[in-house]
């Protein structure tokens, strides 16, 4: 688990990294997205992910992980939206986006370990594209209860959902790693 810990580290870092870039060069512009273009915006690289894995021929030259790190980055600004509420105007200075981006970090990091530690990193054993199908399995959940305007009978809110995604992202992205090193 110690091990699993420092690679999620080192995958948000980038994530962090290319956040923060954006921050600058864009602003919080993402602050007007309402929560289903943020869903749309992660549903269209996970339907890129999965041509990818599917399609022997590529017409764009942009791997996998640009996009899980995509997936990462929605979903906690997805995560800031229902925090915050959409604004009408980009509201968020980068110090004040960053810490909100930690925030949803750690509290989505416990939930990575707590799950770990009772499925005892069963997602070690998983390929990368039943990971890709776990993200648009939630996608398609988060699409219903927002079709629903946010009511559900007995299922997790749309919160859970976008933190599995990222966590999903995550664990592909150190497969994809790990993958290269070997």
């Amino acid at each position: 688990m110690q091990l699993t810990s420092g690679q999620y580290d080192d995958v948000i870092t980038v994530c962090r990294n290319l956040f923060l870039k954006k921050m600058t060069d864009y602003g919080a512009a993402w602050r007007i997205l309402r929560l289903p273009s943020l869903t749309d915006q992660i549903f269209i690289k996970a339907q890129r992910i999965r041509g990818l894995q599917q399609n022997e021929v590529r017409k764009v030259d942009e791997g996998q992980n640009s996009e899980f790190i995509g997936i990462i980055n929605y979903a906690i600004m997805a995560l800031i939206q229902l925090e915050l509420g959409v604004a009408e105007q980009p509201d968020l200075d980068p110090d004040k986006a960053i810490d909100l981006y930690d925030k949803h970090v750690e509290i989505t990091k416990g939930l990575m370990e707590n799950k770990n530690h009772d499925y005892g990193e069963a997602w070690r054993d998983m390929r990368v594209s039943s990971l890709t199908d776990l993200i648009l399995q939630k996608l398609l959940r988060v699409k219903q209860i927002e079709d629903n305007k946010g009511k559900t009978l007995v299922s997790e809110g749309i919160d859970a959902n976008y933190q599995d995604m990222i966590n999903y992202a995550v664990f592909a992205m150190i497969h994809l790693n790990e993958s290269t090193k070997n």
